[in-house]
């Protein structure tokens, strides 16, 4: 299972409906496997084979800043990583914030 959790540091709470593509390498073009958007926890549990490989987390921040009428700097945050180990869930949070964003694989 491939996770992800987004928190508006700024706020310091969830944020909200933000749209996010799951994509996998796939030779040296980017497959889209999942589309969804942030519940209001934040978060999106994808629905997708679990599989070996290379794959990306694409956060469409620029929607959720202006759904939420504030000034920002990034418009997208691409997140590349590498599955190995199929047997364990990945769960890739970012903590965001209008001028800034951080990650770490999660639990």
């Amino acid at each position: 299972m491939i996770s992800t959790h987004i928190l508006d540091t700024t706020l310091g709470s969830p944020a909200d409906g933000v749209p996010v593509d799951l994509k996998v390498k796939i030779g040296e073009s980017w497959k889209t496997i999942s589309e969804s958007s942030t519940n209001n926890d934040g978060r999106i549990a994808f629905d997708c084979p679990f599989e070996e490989g290379v794959y990306q987390l694409h956060f469409k921040v620029e929607e959720y800043f202006s759904k939420i009428n504030t000034s920002h700097f990034f418009e997208n945050v691409q997140i590349t990583f590498n599955i190995q180990d199929t047997s364990r869930k990945y769960h890739v949070p970012i903590l965001l914030n209008p001028y800034g964003y951080s990650t770490y694989r999660g639990s």
